[in-house]
């Protein structure tokens, strides 16, 4: 990965944050759950772009027509219903969705509307039944400043989430229908950040943010993060689904590097003398018919055709590396996929090859009257896909010229993006007609206000202040979804803030990594367990086997019965104590005050959670000390 001078480049950078909010479907009652059994029933679509109010179709819906697909809507009847089907207009929109709505739009100081609107943005790559998502913009001019960095968010807005894409098989896509109408928060940044880096950290301050509510949704795919990427001489490029946050730097980076690659191009094809591509596409089935290529003779098995079509003047540029293992090539390849249903391009700058002998090169190039300076790209499959595809090449090809055009990219999970469709335009939204704007009083606002949780910041410098947490404690309570239980279990126990904190952060997810169930560890279960520990009536070393068993389902109590966890009384512990010091003189003799460290390790052994560690120290410390005079 190549290291720029971000500055001198232009880099710009802005980011939209989709999170999920924690209530049911925002146009339905359903509940927002996902799925991992079989869908029992499905139905069967076709999309179509339609016209805004302006007259105006937008282009990335264009784009996705032109592919001609058809969708298998999968279903659950336990979360989905007739308005998730588009059998059924939308229900009244979830007010607890528009409260956290709000509640995120003033932490972020941002001005709600007086009046919000429903609006329908178009969207026909399957992942909605209607061919339109619902979007209300709740707040806009929101200001944070993050490192030191003026951020203004442009927009707020509140969403209905997508399908989820379950498969793809030819022309047709599959979708599940649990995802689709699950709310979420959309907050669209300025394009401040100038720092792959920065930009990184300021995702992860907003969704510490978003967090704090507790009212989001927390796991895989809850939160996504869309970046915006432009430098001075390229284009801006969205990019879309970055779910890990730490390859939010990683994809910025990789993406400068890409548009710098592809100016390289456009200035080499200028000195080159190219000029715009004529579609230009011939058959070259017969020169394949005898080919050692093995996709190929796939393809003539199945009566498909090959076809090609010559890019003067680029030849040498095809096989360029824009990214790691990602050529020019492998963004033709992108178009001609997205646009058509064949599985990749041969090209000349990679042949001969794969079968593909020199012989069969040298009579492609005669037969596409092809120079040394011209490349030609070669694509095997039925004859309307072919053509689809090859015309989809010559479009970015000549797109080429001009430098770096405009995209909607995917994020891919090592960082490198890929081609989805062009930038939408401002013709793909428009009004709702089945639900009435929403008034946003200043009484609801007020109450929203009274309210509002603490920001994350605001938080851990509290809890290093208050309740002498570490740093890096506070840090995680600060943002945990326990943060409040965290307090009520300290105030309400006068409980040790270390041990309580450590238990919901650490302990208790440990736990569910070493396959226990922690779930069932519930608030009655750790207050009862933390009060009898405050109380001193087991000992914090009970703590673990406890948990355990409340993790299997087993009371406290009846835990430390079963156990015999009861806390042992000081007089009979200074007794054990007394007694393997006494067994152990040879040890200390010979390790003196190093001792102590085995020696705790036996009590520890006998006492079997029934004294605390702090205490069996000291008590052994004062022993040692008696021993040696």
């Amino acid at each position: 990965m190549t290291d720029f001078d971000y500055d001198e480049l232009g880099l710009l950078v802005g980011f939209e944050i989709h999170q999920e909010l924690d209530t049911h479907k925002l146009f339905c009652n359903c509940p927002s759950e996902l799925q991992e059994e079989e869908a029992q029933l499905a139905i069967d679509r076709e999309l179509r772009p339609t016209q805004s109010e302006l007259g105006e179709v937008d282009q990335a819906a264009l784009a996705e027509a032109a592919k001609r697909k058809w969708f298998r809507y999968k279903i659950h009847p336990d979360n989905v219903c007739l308005v998730e089907m588009d059998e059924e207009p939308p229900h009244s929109v979830n007010k607890e969705a528009q409260e956290i709505g709000l509640e995120i739009a003033l932490l972020l100081n941002a001005a709600p509307v007086d009046e919000a609107h429903v609006m329908r943005k178009t969207v026909i790559d399957g992942s909605n039944t209607a061919g339109f998502q619902r979007t209300i913009l709740m707040a806009t001019d929101g200001k944070l400043d993050i490192n030191g960095i003026k951020v203004d968010i442009h927009t707020i807005c509140l969403e209905e989430d997508a399908a989820r894409k379950a498969g793809e098989e030819g022309d047709r896509v599959d979708y599940q229908l649990d995802r689709l109408g699950i709310p979420l928060i959309e907050i669209a940044t300025g394009p401040n950040f100038t720092n792959p880096k920065i930009a990184e950290e300021a995702a992860l301050t907003m969704g510490r943010i978003l967090r704090a509510t507790g009212k989001v949704k927390r796991g895989i795919g809850t939160i996504r993060q869309d970046v915006n990427v432009s430098i001075e001489d390229g284009a801006r490029q969205e990019i879309k689904g970055i779910q890990e946050l730490s390859l939010i730097t990683t994809v910025i980076k990789l993406e400068v590097e890409r548009q710098v690659k592809l100016l390289e191009i456009k200035n080499e094809l200028e000195k080159r003398g190219a000029k715009g591509i004529e579609e230009g596409i011939i058959d070259v089935t017969k020169i394949f018919s005898d080919t050692k290529s093995k996709i190929l003779q796939e393809i003539l098995s199945k009566d498909g055709l090959i076809s090609a079509v010559k890019l003067p003047k680029f030849a040498g540029l095809i096989g360029k590396e824009l990214t790691p293992n990602r050529r020019f090539g492998t963004e033709l390849a992108d178009y001609a996929r997205v646009y058509s249903n064949v599985k990749g391009i041969f090209h000349t700058d990679e042949l001969p090859g794969d079968g593909i002998s020199s012989e069969e090169v040298r009579e492609l190039k005669n037969a596409a009257k092809a120079s040394e300076e011209d490349a030609v790209i070669i694509i095997g499959g039925k004859e309307r896909e072919v053509k689809k595809a090859l015309k989809a090449i010559v479009e970015r090809a000549n797109a080429a010229l001009e430098g770096v055009p405009e995209e909607t990219r995917r994020a891919l999970v090592n960082g490198t993006t890929q081609f989805m469709r062009p930038l939408p335009g401002a013709a793909r939204m428009y009004v709702e007609t089945d639900i009435p704007p929403l008034v946003v009083s200043q009484a609801k606002l007020k109450k929203i206000k009274e309210k509002l949780p603490e920001l994350p910041e605001e938080r851990k410098k509290k809890y290093v202040k208050e309740f002498d947490l570490s740093e890096e404690l506070a840090r995680r309570m600060s943002v945990s979804e326990n943060a409040e239980l965290f307090e009520k279990l300290v105030e309400k126990h006068d409980a040790d803030p270390t041990l309580v904190a450590a238990t919901l952060e650490e302990t208790l997810p440990y736990l569910e990594k070493e396959g226990l169930d922690a779930e069932k560890i519930g608030e009655e279960e750790l207050d009862e367990i933390i009060s009898l520990i405050s109380q001193e009536e087991i000992s914090k070393s009970a703590l673990m086997p406890l948990l355990e068993k409340a993790a299997q389902g087993v009371p406290p109590k009846e835990s430390i019965k079963q156990l015999g966890l009861e806390k042992m009384e000081r007089g009979e512990l200074e007794e054990l104590i007394t007694q393997i010091v006494d067994e152990k003189k040879e040890l200390i003799e010979e390790r003196g005050d190093r001792a102590i460290a085995p020696l705790m390790g036996i009590v520890m052994e006998r006492v079997r959670g029934k004294a605390d560690g702090e205490l069996v120290h000291k008590l052994l410390e004062e022993k040692l000390r008696k021993y040696k005079t």
